[in-house]
């Protein structure tokens, strides 16, 4: 009998403890719930307070700032009006200069006030759109001013697209770099202390400016005598790690600064936020810089994401060329030197006149292609991230991705060489599933490569909000979707979009990850897909759920799961590669609840009937107003 009141013990503790484990899982998946909407909160106030900012500083035509030194006053409107209206003394040569050297009768916003600036001897930043006229804010005051400017740029490619401009209009501009003769070199050495200063512009590389004592021996001469007129530093973002391009020997750059401290510092970019700019000046050692922020807008250029129809999407691109863009010049993107070589040849095949571009090439070999395609001998350059910053060719028509950038900041500075003409250009990506995590693997050492590789793909997911809608409030700009005029292909087609309920979905696709993990197994995002459509291995097929999405439906979906969560980055690393499986995110807990619903945007086409489709929008500019990467609404 008395093994009776033990039983009576036994079973209360076995439902006492089922109990303990079903609320530790609810108290589990509302610490997520909690922890997802701080998140939110945290960037809703971010936000918040960064378009107070916006409005209190903004003014017509741009958003100046000063010293990041809270005891010092800003920059304000009334000073940039004195620098954009005002007669200097060098105010009549500068027009005289502009009108017959560069045949421009105006100057573009900024332009005026950002040449003035420099020439009172102000450090600057300037914040400007590809094609804008950043160049000619250093280029037009080396012209009016006693001695050189001293250029400093990352790549062969941009020195050699500004010398044969500036060539072309007369201008004596010289660069010493890697590919330079000993001959040459020597004659622009000893042209840096001429006083009849044989040249206005000397362009170098920053590794040359780490690596030459004789070079900055030079320099500090040429200071001496008065010749050194002013540092400019294109494309500054690359000073800093949080900077999209970031090069190391950027950052020894601040020896400039500390030896010429009375030399004013010009450093421009297309794309830096404000942090990155704050970094900037720190590493480059300017010490109250004035910035001057151009609206990011290009009016004139039209975006659309296309997706691939396979992993090989040559066949897209050369009839796209071939259709619409007829003996009109174009660039061409790819992954990798590979890509670039293979594309090209493709291409080729189909009677496209296309050249590879890549950091390979022999150096004599890029110079000679970059000469062709500027003068229209060949129509299209298939090229790595090596061809870029900088490319002044006015004409470019379209600008094609075979591959997505791995962040808007490159995506937005690479497109931008479409249409320096003002006239009417297009900038498409190919958007293919696996070229996510080829990209994954390349960015994993990047301090912020992961996200801004997800802020990439949310924007070619994204179906439902305007293009540049997302890129102002990547870059911190106010916008309204008005504004696109129809120049974006989700703003162009409207409401083209479906809302569906992906809940039942989520939880099948998640179990295969689940039940990978239990079997100590890994499975790359193609493994999943495979698994989940039912063509993996058969002892998969017999215990999960096969699905009748479509495969583009199904790498949509593991696409936005990621993005928000509910999978996860797990890197393995070989002596040869890196590889990219998925795992459970931090937000797979929540879909055991069966109240947790999830529900996601798809264009129309991508559609399937066993989805559940949601009531939406019908008038577009509603449904452009809804947050960055909030394609998927996850909600309790």
């Amino acid at each position: 009998m008395a093994c009776i009141p033990l039983l009576k013990v036994l079973f209360f503790a076995d439902d006492a403890q089922a109990e303990l484990d079903s609320v530790e899982a609810e108290l589990e998946m509302v610490e997520l719930q909690i922890s997802e909407l701080l998140e939110k909160q945290t960037k809703l106030n971010s936000r918040k307070n960064k378009l107070l900012h916006i409005l209190e500083g903004a003014c017509s035509s741009a958003q100046p700032s000063g010293s990041c030194k809270p005891p010092k006053p800003s920059f304000s409107k009334q000073d940039l009006q004195h620098y954009e209206e005002s007669d200097f003394s060098w105010s009549k040569e500068v027009q005289a200069k502009l009108c017959n050297v560069f045949q421009l009768s105006k100057f573009r916003p900024l332009q005026r006030a950002a040449i003035n600036l420099s020439m009172s001897g102000k450090d600057l930043f300037l914040v400007m759109p590809t094609g804008r006229g950043k160049s000619l804010c250093y280029q037009l005051p080396a012209l009016c001013s006693k001695g050189f400017t001293l250029v400093i740029a990352p790549l062969v490619s941009l020195m050699e697209d500004q010398l044969m401009y500036l060539k072309s209009i007369n201008v004596p501009a010289v660069t010493v770099n890697a590919s330079s003769t000993k001959e040459d070199s020597k004659q622009v050495l000893a042209g840096m202390t001429d006083k009849n200063s044989p040249f206005k512009l000397l362009y170098v590389t920053p590794e040359k400016i780490a690596k030459s004592k004789l070079l900055m021996s030079k320099l500090e001469k040429a200071y001496n005598m008065g010749l050194l007129a002013c540092i400019a530093v294109d494309e500054v973002h690359c000073c800093s790690q949080w900077g999209h391009d970031f090069r190391p020997d950027y950052k020894l750059l601040g020896i400039l600064k500390r030896q010429f401290p009375k030399v004013p510092l010009v450093g421009l970019t297309a794309t830096a936020t404000s942090n990155v700019l704050k970094d900037c000046q720190k590493i480059l050692c300017v010490q109250e810089p004035i910035t001057l922020t151009a609206p990011f807008n290009r009016p004139n250029l039209y975006y659309e994401i296309r997706f691939k129809h396979n992993e090989d999407c040559t066949h897209q691109i050369a009839e796209l060329i071939r259709e619409r863009y007829k003996n009109q010049s174009g660039i061409v993107y790819v992954f990798s030197q590979k890509d670039a070589e293979v594309v090209a040849t493709d291409l080729q095949k189909r009677n496209i006149l296309a050249q590879p571009y890549h950091a390979s090439m022999e150096p004599s070999d890029k110079s000679l292609v970059h000469q062709r395609w500027s003068s229209k001998k060949i129509q299209v350059v298939v090229a790595t991230v090596a061809f870029g910053m900088g490319i002044d060719k006015a004409d470019v028509r379209f600008v094609i991705h075979h591959t997505i950038s791995k962040s808007i900041e490159n995506y937005y500075q690479e497109s931008g060489r479409a249409g320096r003409d003002d006239g009417s250009a297009d900038c498409i990506v190919f958007f293919g599933f696996a070229d996510i995590f080829r990209i994954s693997t390349m960015v994993v050492m990047e301090n912020t490569g992961q996200q801004k590789l997800k802020n990439m793909v949310a924007y070619c997911q994204n179906v439902d909000r305007c293009r540049r809608a997302m890129m102002a409030i990547h870059f911190d700009e106010v916008w309204n979707d008005d504004e696109c005029n129809q120049m974006c292909d989700v703003c162009r087609h409207g409401n083209d979009y479906i809302t569906m309920d992906i809940t039942k979905h989520a939880r099948d696709v998640v179990a295969i990850v689940e039940m990978a993990s239990s079997m100590d197994e890994k499975l790359t995002p193609l493994k999943v897909c495979d698994a989940w459509m039912g063509k993996g291995p058969a002892k998969y097929r017999k215990t999960i759920k096969v699905t009748s999405l479509s495969r583009v439906e199904v790498e949509s979906i593991i696409i936005h799961l990621l993005l928000h969560g509910y999978f996860s980055e797990d890197f393995s690393f070989t002596p040869y590669t890196t590889h990219f499986y998925l795992k459970l995110g931090r937000k797979a807990a929540l879909l055991k609840n069966g109240n947790h619903s999830i529900t996601m945007k798809m264009r129309r086409g991508m559609s399937h009937a066993t989805v559940r489709v949601h009531k939406f929008s019908r008038r577009f500019h509603i449904s452009c107003r809804k947050p960055l990467q909030k394609n998927i609404v996850s909600k309790k």
